[in-house]
This record gives C-alpha cells, structure tokens and sequence, in this order.
C-alpha cells in the first residue's frame, strides 16, 4: 500500500536493535485518515474470505482493525494484555512474547465475544516473529473457530513471522513489507 509506505518513509524512525518506529501514525498518535484507507484496503483484500469477525491485540492493532471492520461491517474484539476486574475468568487466554517491550502478556478474550460459528480475521500492527498473531491463532483453536485471514499493517519480511503464518495456509496480506532495516533506511519488498 503506497500510501502506508510513503508515510513509513516520511515519519518513521528506525531504532538500534530492529526497530521501526512509527509512533507518528500508528501506535501512539493515530492518522485517522489513513487508518480509514488502511481499513478500506483489508475490507478489500479480505471481502472473499466470508469474515464474520475481526480479533487483534490491544493496543496498536485496534485502529486498524476497527476501521476494517467498518468496512466490511462486522465486529471487533481486542485480547486485553493486563486482567481487568470486570473480565471474569471465562475467557481465552494465550501468553505473548512482545520483542519490543521485552516483556511475555497473557493474552485474554471474553468467551461471549467469539461464537462457534466464526470466521475470523487477525488484523496486527506488526508481524516480525509472529508472536502476537500466534497467540490468536492460540485463542481461535482454543474457541474452536476457524481463521480465515492475517491482515498485517506493517511486515518484516526478513523476519520469521510471515514464514511460520505461511505454513498454516491462512490468507496471509500485509500492507507494508520491509526487506531490510539496514543502515538506518527502510528498504520495502518490491511486489
């Protein structure tokens, strides 16, 4: 997605230790218009694969995902990282290792949000190790739901999350794939 790779090249800021940050537009302070482009573009992307509902993680994944399912007219439903007092204990749960913060989540989604019947669309800000998404992959197993699509805003191709969500055979799109990080510059694959 041109759009989404213009403003990675304008804004982003890559970081010692693999890290691109694009706390400009998506995981800090949020570019609504864009947001609505990029929820145009998985509507799209995704409008054969019959999804009934969209799951991401909190907190990044959440623009993205509800502007998709605005588009394709379906709910959203984000796995919380941190218990709440009003989340009882009849979720979902799966623990998540985030190589940014360092940090493993136990992952948890109310039971009465996934119905049996789903077919479920992962949307993420990030795929590099795959972690996040497997973790929903966890939770859609544990619900015993299929998944029908991964929409991903921002992929690190050269990383071995795209290769290990390959092996599944689930629809796989993301809007933005980088094939290197090196001196300093966002190198994008070239489609």
């Amino acid at each position: 997605m041109k759009l989404l790779e213009d403003k990675i090249k304008e804004v982003g800021r890559v970081l010692p230790g693999d890290v691109l940050k694009v706390d400009a537009f998506l995981n800090h302070q949020v570019d609504p218009k864009l947001m609505a482009e990029m929820g145009k573009e998985f509507a799209r992307l995704f409008k054969d694969d019959n999804i009934t509902r969209i799951v991401t993680v909190e907190s990044s994944g959440i623009a993205p995902a509800v502007m998709a399912g605005l588009y394709m007219d379906v709910p959203v439903v984000f796995a919380r990282k941190h218990k709440s007092l009003t989340l009882t204990d009849d979720v979902y749960t799966s623990e998540v290792y985030s190589y940014t913060k360092q940090t493993s989540n136990q992952i948890s989604i109310d039971k009465r949000f996934i119905q049996p019947n789903d077919r479920l669309l992962i949307i993420d800000d990030f795929l590099a190790n795959g972690q996040a998404v497997q973790g929903l992959l966890d939770v859609a197993k544990q619900a015993n739901v299929s998944v029908n699509g991964i929409g991903i805003v921002i992929e690190k191709s050269y990383q071995k999350g795209h290769d290990l969500i390959e092996k599944t055979g689930i629809h796989l799109e993301s809007l933005a794939r980088i094939k290197s990080l090196d001196n300093d510059k966002v190198t994008f694959v070239e489609d």
